[in-house]
């Protein structure tokens, strides 16, 4: 790439490009980068002008690609950043300070020092989001020639970018970066993983290839006869995601069945409609396999419609169908929203990414940059769901979340005066659990208050912080590091280390991963860490195919004793025969109560049903089916 070819690729998709400013970048960083070299021998101007190219590719604005031509000079010659702002002007400049490193001799540790500045890029990043997109180009290129670095320098890149920039890229909905990234990563720290895919995807390519191109003959037949309009091809299919499902499903690579996919790209939305009925009539869909992302968006902005198929010989075949705009927005997410009508940027995109500006804002009082970015982390891995409020607008929540953490979602107020809800116009219990496409109603009192037992339900940041403050959870000195440590959450939560049993003679501490946040009961398994520790996961947590399977310990739960008794308390609507339902859900499970005591509210009726001494899994099957109940707002037990 030379900056020739770089100006003719951006004169294509941009007429009104400020060519001029790009070229005076490129200018001033040849100069300034003058005589120093890559790792792998080349100059260094080669690495702006490749991660300018990569920025072409999401058809970025002028200032965008300046600033990638720029992005190493403040931090690695001796161009000011005055002079950037003098000769580029103030738009440039912000997003060249935010990729800019700060000055190492402030911090002890590397760790510090790398932890700091990934955190400076994402806090400039909630300013202009053109930060990241260069950054992620830069990770990009960097990936690409990571071959010229040591081992452990490889794995420590690799690493980091398959928890931190990968994921943001799935956030922002770059599929294709996100797939680049996540594939180079692989290959450096599952190298014969990454070899094995290789080998035996591209050794049967052609005869997938071969099968796909008879698969799309048919469907454009197909589709013509029905008068729909679209363009049919194969689907890039990325190493991890096939290493990913081979994993969580013990699958041969032969099973995979999304080697053989298509996507179909028609003009408007009723034709995507028209070509799925084309679909399921040449083919037999698979149950519980059809996703309408066009009716309900993923959290990212991604539309499309999915199906699979069982094709005539007995191929399971995966078929994408979105427009061309929705295309164009699950290729290079966010990127998508630069337009080149009359001005460059089209500015209304900023609920794009309202979930990284969220997630920052909760963590900005954050004192140490490595605690930071570990909580960070786990945001990061939380799949989302979109639910609606009553009026319809949107809003982002990771899976698993309940009405609490939508109502401290859409405000803090709601979440604090929240007493019930309604999920598509039905009283339901507070901690059921909320689906893509939900109508949420948060009913609040005046009076309410938040609960501690919320805080074994909720998901996000912010609920859990402010029902934290709003109970006056406090932070203690933890004093061997000399910083604040966040107290537990839950007594019953620092007790259930006690519930595991650690099969063989290791020993190590435990503690539970809050990337997926096991509880009792649920399929887990354990690793050990550097530090001796054993973490344990959900055995569906996405994290546990980054960790050294060598690693791994034989783990499984206690059964957990009884206490001498219960106290059950049930929120509910009041109703003629009420009381009639619940006590016939006790008799069901033969259940002795030894007191009832119930106190009428403004809109619903407060039960308290105290048992003897039962087993903990008979109690727990007992509240899943008075939560069964109509009208059941919430159901407590201690």
């Amino acid at each position: 790439m030379d900056i020739d070819k770089l100006l003719n690729r951006i004169r294509e998709y941009n007429p009104n490009a400020d060519i001029k400013l790009i070229k005076k970048s490129y200018d001033v960083a040849l100069k300034a980068h003058k005589g120093q070299k890559r790792e792998s021998g080349e100059p260094y101007i080669s690495h702006p002008l490749n991660v300018a190219k990569i920025l072409t590719e999401l058809k970025a604005d002028s200032a965008t690609i300046s600033a990638a031509l720029l992005h190493d000079v403040v931090e690695d010659t001796n161009v000011s950043m005055d002079k950037i702002k003098k000769d580029f002007g103030e738009e440039v400049a912000t997003i060249v300070e935010g990729l800019t490193k700060i000055d190492k001799i402030h911090f002890e540790t590397k760790e510090d020092y790398s932890a700091e500045n990934l955190r400076k890029v994402l806090l400039a990043t909630t300013k202009d989001i053109r930060v990241m997109l260069v950054k992620l180009a830069d990770r990009l290129h960097n990936m690409s020639t990571l071959k010229n670095f040591r081992t452990d320098k490889q794995k420590r890149i690799a690493t980091e970018t398959l928890e931190i920039y990968a994921p943001i890229a799935h956030k922002l909905g770059m599929w294709n970066m996100k797939g680049e990234l996540e594939d180079l990563s692989l290959r450096y720290l599952k190298p014969d993983v990454y070899r094995f895919l290789a080998d035996n995807i591209s050794g049967k390519r052609q005869e997938r290839e071969k099968t796909t191109k008879e698969i799309i003959k048919l469907i454009n037949k197909k589709l013509k006869e029905k008068n729909i309009t679209a363009e049919i091809y194969g689907r890039a299919k990325y190493f991890l995601s096939i290493y990913k499902k081979m994993q969580k499903k013990n699958l041969d690579i032969d099973e995979i069945y999304d080697l053989i996919a298509v996507r179909i790209i028609t003009q408007t939305i009723p034709e995507c409609y028209g070509a799925l009925g084309v679909v399921h009539d040449l083919w037999r869909p698979l149950p519980h396999r059809f996703k309408d992302y066009i009716s309900v968006p993923k959290a990212n902005g991604y539309q499309s419609l999915h199906t699979t198929v069982i094709t005539k010989d007995g191929r399971k075949l995966e078929v994408q169908i979105r427009t061309e705009d929705m295309h164009q927005m699950a290729e290079v997410g966010v990127a998508a929203h630069w337009k080149y009508q009359g001005t460059e940027r089209d500015k209304q995109f900023d609920k794009r990414i309202s979930w990284l500006k969220q997630v920052l804002d909760w963590k900005r009082g954050s004192d140490d940059a490595k605690d930071f970015i570990e909580s960070f982390k786990i945001d990061l891995f939380h799949d989302e769901i979109v639910v609606f409020t009553p009026k319809g607008d949107p809003i982002s929540l990771p899976v698993g979340s309940s009405p609490i953490d939508f109502a401290y979602a859409v405000h803090s107020n709601v979440g604090k005066q929240c007493s019930s809800t309604k999920i598509n116009n039905k009283m339901v219990p507070l901690d059921t659990e909320l689906k893509s496409g939900d109508i949420i109603e948060i009913i609040t009192q005046k009076n309410a208050k938040p609960s501690r037992q919320w805080l074994k339900f909720v998901k996000t940041g912010k609920a859990r912080n402010k029902i934290r403050a709003a109970l006056n959870i406090k932070s203690e000195l933890d004093p061997k590091k000399g910083r604040l440590r966040k107290e537990m959450i839950q007594a019953s939560e620092e007790k259930v280390v006690d519930q595991i049993i650690i099969e063989g003679k290791k020993k190590g501490q435990v503690k539970f991963s809050k990337c997926c946040n096991p509880r009792y009961g649920e399929e887990i398994v354990a690793f050990f860490t550097k530090d001796k520790k054993i973490t344990v996961h959900k055995k569906t947590c996405p994290n546990i195919y980054t960790l050294d399977k060598n690693k791994e310990i034989k783990i499984k739960w206690k059964v957990r004793r009884t206490k001498e008794q219960y106290l059950i308390v049930i929120s509910i609507g009041d109703r003629l025969g009420l009381m009639s339902e619940i006590l016939n859900v006790f008799v069901k499970h033969r259940i002795n109560l030894t007191a009832i005591n119930t106190k009428a509210k403004k809109d619903h009726v407060v039960i308290k049903i105290n048992i003897d001494k039962i087993a903990r899994n008979v109690v727990d099957d007992l509240i899943i089916d008075i939560k069964k109940l109509s009208d059941v707002m919430d159901v407590a037990l201690s």
